[in-house]
């Protein structure tokens, strides 16, 4: 399974590039999944609705399912939060899987960041960081892209010298 990272500061674009890239690498014949990482509560279902109070009464893990999409919604209750890793091994087999958020995994990340972020970009402390795409000249060492060049970044993952 192949793994590419967009990581970067809140408000950067971060979800701008990684749904771009998603559309980028489909619309190649590609079968793409995602994971994205919150750092705030996360709830998908609603209060009132069958699937919340299947959870409320106890469930571990409940499936919605419909006729265009299935979600499956897995209680913590006092468990750690998965690692991204075991999160990798619950999805489906694809070729690529675009993660957005895990900053401290280290798996393969490009890091979006836009001149008007006041803070440092994190390719400066973070070794996996192996292209950033910004909206300005950046200093990274390594490869370099516009933001709005989806396609050019498509081409770097999935050429020998990317991830």
């Amino acid at each position: 399974m192949n793994v590419i990272g967009i990581v970067g500061w809140k408000n950067c674009g971060k979800t701008t590039l990684a749904s771009a890239l998603i559309r980028e690498l489909s619309s190649r014949g590609l079968t793409v999944n995602s994971i994205k990482h919150a750092h705030h509560k996360v709830d998908v279902d609603q209060p009132g609705t069958d699937s919340y109070r299947h959870r409320e009464a106890g469930a571990r893990e409940v499936i919605l399912a419909g006729g265009q999409r299935f979600a499956i919604m897995h209680e913590l209750r006092d468990a750690n939060e998965p690692t991204m890793d075991e999160l990798l091994a619950r999805l489906g087999p694809c070729d690529w899987v675009v993660v957005e958020g895990f900053k401290s995994h280290k798996h393969p990340k490009i890091e979006v960041h836009r001149q008007e972020c006041s803070r440092a970009p994190l390719h400066l402390e973070d070794a996996s960081i192996i292209a950033v795409a910004t909206d300005y000249p950046s200093e990274f060492s390594g490869p370099g892209f516009d933001l709005n060049d989806v396609s050019g970044i498509a081409d770097f993952i999935l050429s020998p010298r990317g991830p």
